[in-house]
């Protein structure tokens, strides 16, 4: 089912989530839905708090982004990123890499908005599975970029925090108005 996609404005964008529980059922069926949204509003990652629902859950798809690579490693063995697609992440924790890079990013809950948000090139990931095992990979390029801007969500944190001030007056009336069209 397609769930609303919270807008900036919802207080809930600004929640830290609470754990969430592998065993309970209604996190599969919410993984499920999260996956139908992000894919019908053409999405690469969507944070449970973008669904009104403050949880330490995020859903991760970069397949068929040609212009912006990614690599996926376990143990410095590379995986076909597709095999894994869509990623679904409880709990995840994110150790990040020295090395940074700006790049152009959008968010699901900012309509039409972008800007150009500096990021670590490497993640090291440690989360569970739907089944409550735990995953551990690196990654780079755009799902490096996805996973730190999806967990920055889980933890209340928006893309446009990362913004730098220049960046932020740009669209700072823009952002009142969807503020205020969404409370």
């Amino acid at each position: 089912m397609v769930l609303e996609i919270v807008k900036y404005g919802k207080s809930v964008l600004r929640s830290k989530g609470v754990n969430a529980n592998p065993n309970d059922p209604a996190i599969a069926k919410l993984a499920d839905d999260m996956i139908e949204t992000m894919d019908a509003a053409n999405g690469v990652g969507l944070a449970a708090q973008q669904v009104a629902i403050p949880l330490m859950m995020a859903v991760v798809d970069v397949t068929g982004v040609e212009d912006r690579p990614s690599t996926m490693e376990i143990d410095g063995q590379q995986l076909k990123i597709e095999e894994h697609m869509p990623l679904i992440l409880l709990n995840p924790v994110l150790e990040l890499g020295d090395e940074k890079e700006d790049g152009i990013e959008g968010c699901l809950s900012f309509p039409d908005l972008t800007g150009d948000i500096m990021r670590s090139k490497r993640v090291k990931v440690k989360a569970q599975r739907l089944n409550g095992s735990p995953m551990e990979f690196e990654a780079t390029g755009l799902l490096a970029r996805a996973l730190q801007h999806e967990v920055d969500h889980l933890n209340g944190i928006l893309f446009i925090d990362r913004m730098n001030a220049a960046q932020k007056a740009g669209i700072a009336g823009r952002l009142k108005r969807l503020q205020k069209d969404n409370r």
